[in-house]
């Protein structure tokens, strides 16, 4: 596969990837805008999800470093839950790759429609998740095993990693949201960069579309970061969620 930047796929990537960064800083949900940008260049969906998984790594690092006061006092959690991001990470990679890329072709929709669907219900999701009955200390055995998935499927499938992950996070950890999202970050980049790793070596990056869609959405991320207290995230969570749902429609109206 071999990407060629002309100008109007020029103008989508930067336009996406700067979106994505925004929506990524202020609702979340911001690969639901990458992925279905890459695909509109004419990239294959397998090419397409792992170069969008290559163009996430330097958000995430961002995010690690803008919540390094909320990280104190997790290194313990975060380095086991580290480990345990990798080797789902590694594991939900090496899938995709040794599965039929028709079988992706085929996921794909659903997979945006489920990304789509638990953005759409994450207000709810943290409303139920109270402090109760989780944990404060290090995390047990179905922290890691819930996490142990989450990074399968990032591995597998981009978009709405971070949404999946803060949601398994808030189900086991009596944090806050700041703390949670400082751990999902470096989570996020645990498994984010060893599944480029992988792509890097084995399967086929579209590096030009990467890096556009890396620039533009740490640019995006900046913005909306410094918008976020104007904008209303319900609002934004909800044209998120509509362009995914519309994307999955399309999709599987080409599969058909």
């Amino acid at each position: 596969m071999h990407f060629t930047t002309q100008a109007s796929e020029l103008l989508l990537l930067v336009t996406a990837g700067g979106a994505a960064g925004a929506v990524n800083a202020v609702a979340g949900g911001g690969s639901l805008i990458s992925f279905p940008a890459l695909l509109a260049t004419g990239m294959a969906p397998v090419t397409a999800n792992v170069t969008n998984t290559a163009a996430t790594v330097p958000g995430y690092f961002g995010g690690c470093l803008g919540y390094r006061d909320e990280l104190r006092g997790q290194r313990r959690t975060a380095l086991v839950m580290t480990v345990a991001s990798v080797v789902g990470a590694v594991a939900g990679s090496a899938l995709l790759l040794v599965t039929p890329a028709s079988l992706f072709r085929s996921l794909s929709p659903w997979l945006v429609l489920a990304a789509a669907l638990l953005l759409a219900v994450q207000p709810a999701l943290v409303r139920r998740l109270g402090p109760a009955g989780r944990e404060s200390a290090g995390p047990g055995r179905a922290a890691i095993a819930a996490q142990l998935v989450v990074g399968v499927y990032g591995g597998y499938f981009a978009a709405g990693l971070g949404i999946l992950m803060l949601a398994a996070l808030g189900l086991f950890r009596a944090e806050d949201t700041h703390r949670l999202n400082a751990l999902k970050a470096v989570l996020s980049l645990a498994v984010g960069a060893v599944s480029t790793a992988w792509f890097a070596a084995f399967a086929d990056i579209a590096w030009p579309a990467a890096l556009i869609l890396s620039v533009s959405s740490l640019v995006g991320g900046v913005a909306g970061a410094r918008c976020a207290r104007r904008l209303n995230p319900d609002v934004l969570r909800l044209l998120v969620v509509a362009f995914g749902i519309t994307i999955s429609v399309t999709l599987l109206l080409r599969a058909n």
